[in-house]
């Protein structure tokens, strides 16, 4: 089954900032797509969205047709209505996959579904990053070389203030001693959630083999295993008599039973 994917950007940096541009000519979604088709091609039909596109480019329709999220967000998280997030919710609970990464931890989409402030330390002089995987045995670790290494990158360092995650896939150390939970998994109603921080716009980190894995093996990993997306709700039943219905299936097996047995 070919997996839908989405990826979504804010787009402004490379709408405004020539620099950013020269890095990213296509934009990060560009770059995000282009590695997702090089890697998993038939397997995936990807898409791209923006801020500046009505509704985001996460309209209800397109999200009923996506079965993966990646989000790419930074200066303008404020600027994603809030009706948008409650949609985007709403879908990662009943079961779409949420790619959340690098700045997109500060994201309204992900602070609402976390429940925390997502906050963390940050320093960007374009140091050296060391990937390391702590969960080889992950699908999103597969094929991934241990560790791979980052040229220049943002630096972003602990304390990350996230719930615990399910499964912490890398860990990442910097050429200033800190370290940082890169790579983490979490679920919220039917909907998997991976975070994962390479990719600061400034260095073309979405060019990087690795990180190109990474991606692809997370929307494998991150795609729904059923096409139902009901997302969970409280339901009011009529009241049955459960012990009633019990017995009368007790009953009914144990006539099956008998019969069997007078028949052989």
């Amino acid at each position: 089954m070919t997996t839908r994917v989405l990826v979504w950007n804010e787009n402004i940096h490379e709408s405004t900032q020539e620099e950013i541009r020269a890095i990213y000519p296509s934009g990060i979604h560009g770059a995000i797509a282009e590695g997702l088709a090089e890697l998993l091609g038939d397997e995936v039909e990807v898409a791209t969205a923006t801020l500046a596109d009505p509704e985001h480019g996460l309209t209800a329709e397109v999200l009923e047709r996506t079965d993966v999220i990646l989000w790419w967000g930074h200066i303008g998280h404020d600027r994603v209505d809030d009706a948008v997030v409650a949609r985007v919710q709403e879908a990662v609970l009943g079961g779409t996959g949420l790619i959340v990464l690098h700045s997109g931890h500060f994201s309204k989409i992900f602070t609402r579904l976390l429940g925390t402030t997502c906050s963390l330390s940050w320093r960007n002089e374009g140091e050296r990053e060391i990937v390391w995987t702590t969960s080889p045995g992950h699908p999103i670790a597969a094929g991934v070389e241990q560790p791979f290494v980052i040229d220049k990158q943002e630096m972003y360092g602990e304390h990350f203030d996230i719930p615990e995650p399910e499964n912490q896939v890398f860990i990442s150390s910097f050429e200033g001693g800190e370290v940082f939970r890169s790579g983490v998994t979490f679920t919220r109603g039917r909907g998997r959630i991976f975070y994962f921080s390479p990719g600061d716009q400034e260095y073309p980190v979405y060019f990087h083999p690795q990180v190109r894995r990474v991606l692809a093996n997370a929307v494998q990993w991150a795609a729904p295993a059923s096409e139902d997306r009901a997302t969970p709700a409280v339901s009011n039943p009529a009241r049955r008599d459960w012990a009633a219905l019990a017995g009368a299936a007790a009953s009914t097996a144990e006539t099956a039973t008998t019969t069997e047995e007078a028949t052989r």
